[in-house]
């Protein structure tokens, strides 16, 4: 949404919010629609980058921004991440090592390359013409002379170094695996990457020389799904000393980073914890390794000592998030980006001498608006085998029994966590009470959860989807009989299983963007789909009957529940699945809506659609939980659909 928009939004607000009811009244006016989802982070999805003098922080998004690490006004530079309107249009602004450039990837020119900015010219200039699908993964050299990066030019992705500012490109690596995020030594002599297996659970750490040769194995790692194609894994993580490599594994049951010398060895546990770790980094003067720790979805930020030792907790908020962690070139400033319940992410400088953090931006201008806004509680149920499943609760203020909505994530490799959520916020602010449940396979808790719905897609976990109604039942603010449930692409999954295998458990489902037949997705799905599913899942050719037996697509003859089936009008990469899913509920005489919104892909981003597509969930819902005379969205009829986008 552009700005203007947004401080449009917001104003109008302001004067609305000078009259609303204290928190001691009855339950204020929920947020407008247009508020909500006005509120984004003032950081943008990229990491915050120190320059080398210090001074100043680069912040990242579809135009880079500078902010000066003391305090003060957000500059815009004059350069454009923004592409050609791909799925992929910028990534990872960084400086170069003299502060000279700025660079970035972007596919403005048609394909993801990377470009640098001379901040001496105001000027752009395309560094790489790689033709690849992704860059996945590059780092300037300490030198500032080359940039190492991993790019597919030739099919499969290799590793390269490209000169600064000429562009002439060297190609280090040519084997058939992917070979992905690179990384320097110290002295700018070597490249060390990471190699994935053809399944991409086993990572191996190599060293090549810059200017080629033969390559070292400086340490194997095995059995760790990397889901993003080695972007889990990460670069490897040298010490600016060049005798140490940190990485991370999942050998202990948690995801934390382990120690190996440069050289070769044993890998030992930097800092053991059972809770996972990301986000690790070195100290320029190589005495600490700063990294996240995330507890039950709560994000702490620590520091170990190089040498051994126990963590020094830097950052430990109560509820939130706190990510993107960079030193200052001088080492005695941390920079973090911090996202609560009520508040996008902002910025925070930590001073390590002081002990003190300050925040540099505000995400959220009006108090006020924080304020009416939901903190949820954190809550854990049983399942029907006994597993709890750690949850969040977000309960609307005004007093009585409420409608209630089970809200699933996507996934299933991910989690809840205490992030600022808009739409849970527009439904709650309208009366709902929400309860977003970690079902079994969700991240955060360990190996044994995040494994424990392989093999049983789409009905182990769903059982805890039940259980999560069960819990609600038993509340006294939640109306029993009022019960439904939704999701977004695996969280879509789960409530098309809702629809077949939930009987009236749920009186309401609305199923986004999901995918409900699993075996032509496998047949027609992306390669990262389908290494993850013969991961979880198996190999479609051996458990065909477990793929049928999970899939809700051919099991809707006993659903009994409503369903709007909704997704955006794109057919990459699942529109049909949701088309295929509607047309089998119309055939069997099913009540179902069917809406797709326009100018999107397969999920609905936009925001005015967006807007659009919460009044339609509302609307469907106030409808079948709470009798409301209000029009149902979408078209409900099979003859209708044919040319039909919404």
């Amino acid at each position: 949404m552009p700005s203007a928009t947004r401080i449009t939004a917001l104003s109008i607000l302001s004067f609305a919010l000078l009259a609303a009811p204290s928190a001691a009244q009855d339950a204020p006016e929920p947020l407008p629609v247009e508020t909500l989802l006005s509120l984004s982070s003032s950081v943008g999805g990229e990491t915050p980058r120190w320059a080398p003098d210090g001074d100043r922080i680069l912040l990242g998004g579809a135009n880079l921004r500078l902010i000066r690490a003391e305090g003060g006004a957000v500059s815009e530079l004059p350069v454009s991440t923004g592409g050609s309107g791909h799925f992929l249009a910028s990534a990872e602004p960084r400086w170069s090592p003299d502060g000279r450039w700025i660079s970035y990837v972007s596919d403005r020119s048609g394909t993801p390359e990377i470009w640098l900015w001379s901040v001496e010219k105001g000027e752009a200039l395309r560094l790489t013409g790689n033709g690849g699908r992704l860059i996945k993964g590059y780092s300037w050299s300490p030198d500032g002379r080359r940039i190492a990066f991993a790019g597919n030019r030739h099919g499969q992705y290799d590793v390269w170094t490209v000169e600064v500012p000429s562009g002439e490109a060297r190609r280090l690596t040519d084997g058939p695996e992917l070979e992905v995020y690179p990384a320097w030594s110290p002295d700018s002599q070597s490249v060390l990457f990471v190699r994935l297996d053809g399944a991409w659970m086993d990572h191996t750490i190599v060293e090549v020389l810059a200017g080629g040769g033969e390559e070292r194995v400086i340490v194997r790692d095995q059995d760790f799904f990397d889901y993003g194609e080695g972007g889990t894994f990460g670069h490897p993580l040298v010490s600016p000393d060049g005798a140490t490599v940190v990485f991370p594994s999942y050998r202990s049951g948690w995801i934390n980073y382990w120690k190996v010398p440069r050289s070769g060895g044993e890998p030992r546990p930097l800092a053991s914890a059972e809770a996972d770790q990301t986000e690790g980094a070195w100290s320029p003067d190589g005495a600490g390794f700063l990294y996240v720790e995330n507890h039950g979805g709560t994000y702490q930020l620590r520091v170990a000592p190089a040498g051994g030792g126990e963590p020094q907790v830097i950052a430990a908020p109560a509820s939130g998030i706190v990510g993107a962690p960079q030193w200052s070139p001088d080492a005695d400033r941390i920079s973090y980006t911090l996202e609560t319940p009520t508040r996008p992410g902002d910025l925070f400088v930590h001073d390590l001498a002081a002990g003190k953090s300050s925040r540099l931006t505000d995400s959220v201008p009006l108090e006020a608006i924080e304020r009416r806004l939901v903190i949820p509680g954190k809550v854990a149920f049983s399942s029907g085998d006994g597993l709890e499943i750690p949850s969040y609760l977000y309960r609307p203020a005004a007093d009585g029994r409420h409608p209630a909505i089970v809200w699933t994530h996507g996934g299933p490799t991910s989690q809840w966590e205490d992030s600022f959520e808009p739409a849970i916020q527009f439904f709650v602010q309208r009366g709902y009470v929400v309860l977003l449940p970690n079902v079994r396979g969700s991240s955060g808790y360990g190996r044994a959860f995040e494994e424990a719905n392989d093999g049983c897609w789409g009905k182990c976990d769903f059982a805890d989807a039940v259980a999560a109604a069960d819990y609600l039942r038993t509340l006294p603010f939640v109306h029993p009989e009022r019960i439904g449930t939704t999701g977004t692409s695996y969280g879509g999954f789960m409530s098309c299983a809702a629809v077949s295998f939930g009987g009236e458990t749920f009186r309401a489902v609305i199923a986004a963007s999901g995918y409900c037949d699993r075996v032509t997705f496998f047949d027609d799905g992306e390669f990262r789909h389908l290494q993850q599913l013969r991961k979880e899942m198996g190999r479609l050719a051996e458990h065909r009957d477990r793929y049928l037996a999970n899939s809700p697509y051919y099991h809707l003859a006993g659903a009994q529940a409503p369903v709007f089936v909704l997704h955006g009008e794109g057919r990459y990469p699942g529109s049909p699945q949701m088309t295929e899913f509607f047309r089998e509920l119309q055939r069997l005489y099913k009540p179902a809506r069917y809406k797709s919104y326009p100018g999107e892909n397969f999920y609905v981003r936009g925001f005015d659609n967006r807007i659009e597509m919460l009044a339609d969930m509302k609307a469907f819902f106030d409808f079948y939980l709470l009798g409301r005379d209000v029009q149902l969205p979408g078209v409900g009829y099979l003859e209708e659909l044919e040319g039909v986008s919404h």
